[in-house]
């Protein structure tokens, strides 16, 4: 088991760490579960589905990293095939606060960059901030997703944004989470070519410019994040965020990192270049390259 759990795990029912801990046992727990282990921890200890989630939120904000607020936020996002994804509050420390990830957006990304098509309810143990509002308001699964926080009634997002703006009321119809592919070609070694791949599946639907980071390992692990913009621009997550995030929860530390791919449009109105690579660099690696999209 990762470090990083040992205190919340401890905190846990005892019928509930008993079928929690084979699936915690590798360091490398991608901080989701398979239906099919969420129904296991579930029969083993008798919760349903709301309260297994708020039992677990503890483990999923242990995977936050808070090194400027020292303030841990945990959601968990579950998808409509039922599987269940963790996600936490980042900070970079050496970076600007624009590069943080709130924990409703690590949900929501983990989610979307593992494939699911859409989401059901999301969990979280503080109140969505405005900042989140505006970024969920951008789902497929739109004002209905049901947000349920600890010591209250489940509520529509529409119940916490109301009389939102969002990607309908600019007439955008393929929403996050819906299948995209803007047609780049693949090429370059495996570490460009998913840095393209996730560059294809980006939502971009404001600025029409695509772009996609890919991250290596040094044991070889390629974790990717796709651009995810906002009707309310702001709350736009970077690509290189979905990636951080996707390495963060799977167990790795940043100090991993040995080489960092950026795909995007050469002439795309917009640059995530700058930013990548400031954040990459504070985070301790040189090592960034960019691969133009034509």
């Amino acid at each position: 088991m990762h470090s990083r759990f040992h205190t919340a795990f401890s905190g846990l029912a005892e019928n509930l760490q008993a079928a929690l801990a084979p699936v915690l046992a590798d360091d490398r727990f991608p901080a989701m579960l398979s239906a099919e282990q969420v129904a296991a921890l579930q029969k083993a200890s008798g919760l349903d589905d709301d309260a297994l989630a708020f039992a677990l939120l503890p483990i999923a904000a242990a995977c936050a990293r808070t090194s400027l607020s020292h303030f841990n936020v945990g959601a968990i996002a579950r998808g409509v095939s039922g599987a269940w994804y963790f996600g936490a509050n980042m900070e970079f420390s050496g970076s600007t606060m624009q590069q943080t990830v709130h924990a409703e957006q690590s949900a929501v990304s983990h989610a979307w960059l593992r494939g699911e098509t859409s989401l059901s309810s999301i969990t979280v143990n503080y109140t969505p901030c405005g900042h989140c509002r505006q970024f969920m308001n951008e789902l497929n699964s739109g004002l209905q997703l049901r947000i349920n926080l600890p010591g209250r009634a489940p509520h529509t997002l529409g119940d916490y944004l109301p009389d939102a703006f969002g990607p309908k009321d600019l007439d955008i119809k393929t929403l996050l989470m819906d299948a995209q592919d803007h047609g780049y070609p693949l090429r370059g070694d495996s570490l460009s070519q998913a840095a393209i791949d996730a560059a294809n599946k980006s939502h971009t639907p404001y600025t029409h410019s695509p772009s996609g980071v890919a991250i290596a390992c040094a044991d070889g692990q390629i974790f990717s994040g796709s651009y995810a913009e906002n009707a309310a621009f702001n709350p736009t997550l970077p690509p290189l965020q979905g990636a951080l995030n996707l390495l963060n929860l799977s167990g790795y530390d940043f100090s991993d990192i040995e080489r960092v791919m950026l795909a995007e449009r050469a002439d795309a109105p917009l640059t995530q270049w700058d930013a990548t690579a400031a954040t990459v660099r504070a985070l301790g690696c040189q090592n960034i390259e960019r691969i133009a999209l034509a």
